[in-house]
């Protein structure tokens, strides 16, 4: 639902407030950083142009796209011949502005002709002032771009009366135009606004359709144009010169983020390094102690030891110095034994084969056996070993309990 046009400035204000901060399929269609601007310009130029209401209403693109958008719809007050006209015109907000100008129609009522060839209107009614032309963000407003239009149109108006004989008693300084709703279209493939129905038509500043201009008033406005034109042209200029600064200070700023990320990730790097130092520092730390436990073990046996072997016998017993704690690892021991053995004993027949000590055959025979007797001493150590293992899964079943309780 679109809100009802205001009639103050008060409600005005609440007016542009509620339009502009709608969201969803109803909002309108202006980017959020130039609303506030929007807003703005709206109203200064209500302030300076009261009978400029704005309102929200249909408009239609050339390609046939329509949009709801905001419309400046009223009078822009001229003078003529030393007499005051009001010229209906519509200033609508495309939806890229304030970067790039409006777009303004006048609104001829039923009984007004658009001038033929007029320089800064087409046939359409779509005006094209040259503050439009050189229009530059963000210093360009609807406050100087209404004041043109009034001093342009004053020079030389864009509508002329097609009645012969105005009302004698109407005032041309009144605003004489009601609102009604408008749409976008109109000939010349532009988009044009509806014609207005007035109240009281105001009389055509061309009479007939003529008017006169005196030299005076085009030199002081060729002087005007020319200091205007200047103006802007500085203020392109400055704008311009920001522009790059800001892009230069962007790209500086830009190139800091990074070298700031890249330190970011080397310092987590640095941390996770430093973390993994101390980590295994930690663990080295640990390690030691039990080393030095188990030194400190050994020395005592050694210490405990030493003066057994220097009272007893030169000759000291090998077999007898490790004894097994039980069966299976006697018989472990035994075929381990046996199988390094016969290992050691195949290595010197091999070497006495290459060395022409033994007959090739012979060597053939001892070895065969030598394997056999390896092979059954082997699969008696897998099985020992398997043995083992069954032994110590039933003793840690047996100390389960113990450890629960």
């Amino acid at each position: 639902m679109v809100p009802s046009p205001p009639s103050n400035h008060l409600a005005i204000q609440q007016f542009l407030s509620s339009v502009l901060s709608q969201r969803g399929p109803s909002a309108l269609p202006y980017s959020e950083d130039t609303k506030w601007l929007i807003r703005q310009h709206l109203l200064s130029l209500t302030t300076t142009s009261p009978s400029l209401e704005p309102k929200t209403a249909t408009f239609t693109h050339n390609d046939g796209r329509t949009v709801n958008l905001l419309q400046a719809d009223g009078t822009v007050p001229i003078a003529f011949v030393s007499v005051t006209y009001n010229i209906p015109v519509i200033i609508w907000l495309t939806e890229s502005y304030p970067r790039h100008p409006p777009c303004v129609y006048v609104n001829p009522t039923r009984d007004m002709i658009i001038k033929r060839s007029h320089p800064f209107v087409n046939p359409s009614g779509l005006v094209s002032v040259p503050y439009l032309q050189n229009w530059i963000y963000p210093s360009s407003n609807l406050v100087d771009l209404a004041h043109e239009l009034s001093s342009v149109f004053g020079r030389d108006p864009p509508l002329f009366s097609q009645r012969t004989n105005p009302n004698p008693n109407y005032h041309p300084n009144q605003s004489s135009f009601e609102s009604a709703g408008h749409t976008g279209g109109g000939s010349g493939g532009y988009p044009r606004p509806s014609v207005r129905t007035p109240q009281h038509p105001p009389p055509s500043p061309y009479g007939s359709g003529g008017g006169v201009v005196s030299g005076k008033v085009e030199a002081e406005d060729a002087a005007e144009v020319y200091k205007r034109k200047v103006i802007n042209m500085l203020v392109e200029n400055v704008h311009g010169d920001m522009m790059r600064f800001r892009k230069t200070r962007e790209a500086e700023m830009e190139n800091w983020f990074s070298a700031q990320a890249v330190l970011r990730g080397r310092e987590e790097e640095v941390n996770k390094g430093l973390k993994e130092m101390r980590d295994k520092m930690e663990g080295l730390e640990l390690h030691l102690q039990v080393v030095l436990m188990n030194t400190d073990v050994l020395e005592a046996w050694v210490r405990e030891n030493k003066g057994k072997l220097k009272g007893g016998s030169e000759h000291i017993d090998v077999d007898n110095t490790f004894e097994c704690v039980d069966v299976l690892s006697k018989q472990m021991l035994e075929c381990t034994a046996v199988d390094m053995a016969i290992e050691d004993v195949v290595y010197s027949l091999e070497k006495a084969v290459q060395e022409g000590a033994m007959p090739f055959d012979q060597y053939l025979r001892t070895v065969r056996l030598l394997s056999r007797e390896q092979f059954f001493n082997r699969a008696t150590a897998v099985k020992v070993r398997a043995a083992q293992m069954q032994a110590q899964v039933a003793g840690m079943a047996a100390r389960a309990p113990r450890y629960a309780t």
